[in-house]
């Protein structure tokens, strides 16, 4: 029996696929350091662990399925504070960021239509298009220029019949790199004129190490119908495993189309809804403690990273991810090896091969490039830059 032709263009996680050689390095006696996933090591609010405790239901219900009012509600006041203006309608409970872009994906695209993305991307917007039959088409940023905006030109080259949409993460996953107020303005100007949807992740807004404003694609005016915001409380506060998202738009037929696939699925996590409310009303020290931190890493990180010979990251603006070019004939290769016949001192480093977050990686793109998640606290970042170190020192396919 045959596989899907979408099942066989699918591609593995660059974030997950080598997830099974470490495994093998642990069971081993090798002591990975995780650097490849944004799993953060930050203890999720004590707010939300009491709110698990003490779930006090005699039936685990379904949820309505676009969620709770009472924690749209409490999303209304959050997007607030940054001078976001949304109402209870106009939030929707996902199961995850990643569900929110899948059902815009399924609401607004058909198959064959493209969507514009900037090149390297967070890996998972291939899969989820090509789960629509949607095409992702791209326009490069370059690592030698911190991955800046592209020209409007550079994105009109891309434009024809079949575009719907833009895609953006802001802070970007994976590169760190945050867009300013006149690139938003791009972004707004070329939507309008074409109009296209403005797909914006902004799941990282916590986590912008710049004195620039946060400027969310809800800000932009004149293309307020064509804003589709993605968001979740996953890395916000430590609650991965909850799973809860939001789709935001003031597009009603965006919102009407998406229910229908919220019905479908019948609702989102009940568990996670209760949890992720209770977290919305944290105390601001928490938030700026999560801040601090990883400013402090992000800081570390980089200048260990440039310290290495070879070795090259720019600073990254937002988000705890950041791209690094290093001195191996291929980062994938280079990946692996490091956890099936290396260790330094009984450990090894993991890493996600930055090919993955390409378009044609089988061009080359990003053959020389990792993906670092500093989520990992200084101790460990120390000694897992100590790791790649003397892993690029050994490495027989290094280049110079």
């Amino acid at each position: 029996m045959d596989i899907s032709q979408r099942a066989s263009k699918m591609p593995s996680s660059p974030i997950r696929k080598l997830a099974p050689l470490a495994e093998a390095a642990k069971r081993n006696g090798t002591k990975v350091y995780h650097l490849n996933i944004g799993q953060p090591d930050i203890k999720t609010p004590q707010c939300g662990l009491d709110a698990l405790k003490h779930v006090d239901r005699e039936i685990l219900e379904y949820s309505p399925s676009q969620g709770y009012l009472s924690l749209r509600t409490k999303f209304v006041s959050y997007y607030a504070q940054y001078g976001i203006d949304l109402s209870p309608d106009e939030i929707i409970v996902t199961t995850g960021g990643s569900e929110a872009v899948l059902f815009a994906f399924l609401a607004c695209l058909d198959p064959g239509d493209e969507i514009i993305v900037t090149d390297p991307f967070y890996a998972n917007y291939m899969a989820f298009a090509i789960s629509v039959g949607a095409v992702i088409r791209s326009v490069k940023t370059s690592i030698e220029d911190g991955f800046r905006l592209p020209s409007i030109e550079a994105f009109e080259e891309q434009i024809n019949e079949r575009t719907k949409a833009i895609l953006i993460c802001n802070p970007n996953n994976p590169t760190g790199y945050l867009y300013t107020r006149k690139e938003m303005y791009r972004l707004r100007d070329i939507v309008k004129k074409h109009n296209l949807y403005l797909f914006s992740d902004e799941v990282y807004r916590e986590f912008i190490y710049t004195g620039m404003p946060y400027i969310s694609a809800c800000h932009l005016e004149g293309i307020e119908e064509n804003v589709v915001l993605f968001d979740s409380v996953s890395k916000r506060y430590s609650e991965c495993g909850i799973r809860v998202g939001a789709l935001c738009t003031k597009n009603k037929k965006v919102r009407e189309a998406v229910m229908k696939f919220c019905q479908a699925r019948l609702s989102p996590p009940l568990i996670g809804q209760i949890i992720a409310e209770a977290s919305l009303g944290v105390q601001k020290s928490y938030l700026t403690g999560v801040y601090e931190e990883y400013l402090e890493r992000r800081n570390f990180l980089i200048e260990g990273l440039n310290k290495i010979p070879g070795v090259y990251s720019p600073i990254p603006m937002g988000a705890f991810y950041t791209v690094a070019k290093l001195p191996v004939d291929d980062a994938e290769n280079f990946c692996k090896w490091c956890l099936t016949d290396f260790s330094y001192q009984g450990a090894t480093v993991m890493m996600a091969p930055a090919s993955g977050f390409y378009t044609e990686p089988e061009h080359g793109e990003g053959k020389h490039e990792v993906r670092i998640a500093y989520v990992l606290n200084i101790e460990d970042l120390a000694k897992a830059l100590k790791c790649l170190e003397k892993a690029l020192e050994a490495y027989p396919g290094r280049i110079n």
